[in-house]
């Protein structure tokens, strides 16, 4: 098969994003398929251009680069804008590119736009619409959409998405059922966010934490520093935590990283830091080093569908988590005992978890034996690509 795909945050291990739209491709290539992938830059991704439209083959994946900068500490205004010019002129590739099989990757949900056109001027061709988070619901009850009229859109054209795609790929079971209820004749597959364990099993005998990390139980939280992160229940928890031997580390950037730090700072929070943006390569040598992982969302019902890559790091890393949503997640962890799940408006239940963690080595070591084997079975991105390459070579025939 020929598969195109259109998404804006492209990136690989080299970058500090989400590799979905990397390794999925990658081994679909192995498999002996072509795979075209029209990105943008993302200010937590490595991919960059040198013109307005830069091709370049990365591991096999050709890759259309339109260079239109995108980052989440841009106002939404400015944000919606990028989605739309980028979408546009995606169209034009969408058109011109030769493939069997057309995946647009939301979000943004305006990355449908070329799917719906080539599926209209393509018709035996296939449309494949990926939910990796439910917008526009996301962003309403975020509060970020507010206008009655743009609501009303926004549903339209998430809609038309669903009722035009031949397939619709969701990232978690809630998101399925969300979806599911309200257009049942939907064809839907879930493929969740995977765990590379390649990547993250592999050990690298040339990496020292820094002094101030040597010897300590690193709680660590690994990801964007956003509005929907809410990162303010790790830091309330914290305080409320007395551990000397007990550090704990943000690595990660976002909109709300200065509020974070700058709440650190005026509280006198002690052993607390933030290493900033870095490539998955290094994440997985704290990931390796750490007691436990956060994984926290604003509490709003739609973030409870959520497929958090951190996570899935995590797990790949034998790393047990401390989560705080009440959906698919709570129910994984309660099942299979791989962490431990918190309610986020209570910072003593998280500052408990932690000190559960840090004073039980056995359970914690019993938790991060349940999640290596949840993520060499359940969660393999080698199982998960296969599965997701049978659905598009079923639907192509």
């Amino acid at each position: 098969m020929q598969i195109l795909i259109f998404y804006q945050y492209f990136g690989t291990p080299n970058g500090g994003w989400s590799t979905r739209m990397y390794e999925l491709p990658k081994r679909w290539i192995e498999a002996g398929h072509r795979v075209t992938v029209v990105t943008s830059p993302y200010d937590k991704s490595d991919i960059r251009a040198t013109k307005f439209i830069d091709k370049q083959v990365i591991d096999g994946i050709e890759v259309v680069i339109v260079n239109i900068n995108q980052s989440n500490k841009h106002s939404i205004v400015h944000r919606a804008f990028k989605f739309g010019l980028f979408s546009i002129i995606s169209i034009y590739y969408a058109l011109v590119i030769p493939f069997d099989v057309v995946i647009c990757s939301s979000g943004p949900i305006t990355i449908g736009l070329p799917g719906l056109f080539a599926k209209t001027f393509k018709r035996k061709k296939k449309f494949v619409f990926e939910v990796r988070d439910l917008w526009p619901e996301g962003a309403i009850q975020l509060g970020l959409i507010k206008n009655k009229t743009l609501m009303r859109f926004a549903y339209y054209f998430e809609k038309l998405c669903y009722s035009k795609a031949d397939l619709v790929v969701t990232c978690s079971k809630g998101m399925t059922d969300s979806i599911q209820a309200r257009f049942s004749s939907t064809k839907l597959l879930t493929i969740p966010n995977a765990c590379d364990n390649e990547l993250f099993q592999e050990k690298d005998p040339g990496f020292e934490l820094p002094l101030w990390a040597n010897n300590k139980k690193i709680f660590v939280y690994t990801g964007s520093l956003g509005l929907m992160d809410d990162c303010m229940q790790i830091i309330k928890a914290i305080e409320l935590t007395n551990i000397p031997e007990a550090i704990f580390v943000f690595i990660g950037d976002g909109k709300e990283k200065i509020e974070l730090e700058q709440y650190v700072k005026e509280k006198k929070i002690a052993n607390t830091w933030f290493i900033g943006l870095i490539p998955k390569t290094e994440v997985r040598r704290w990931l390796q080093s750490s007691h436990a992982a956060f994984v926290t969302f604003k509490d709003i019902p739609v973030l409870q569908t959520s497929s958090p890559n951190k996570m899935f790091d995590a797990f790949a890393a034998g790393v047990p988590i401390i989560q705080s949503t009440a959906g698919w997640i709570k129910d994984l962890l309660e099942y299979e005992n791989a962490g431990i799940t918190v309610n986020p408006t209570c910072p003593n239940q998280m500052s408990l978890a932690i000190k559960r963690l840090a004073n039980d080595s056995g359970e914690r070591n019993r938790m991060a034996e349940a999640a290596r084997r949840l993520a060499e079975t359940e969660f393999s991105r080698k199982i998960l690509a296969e599965k997701y390459l049978n659905e598009l070579t079923s639907i192509s025939d």
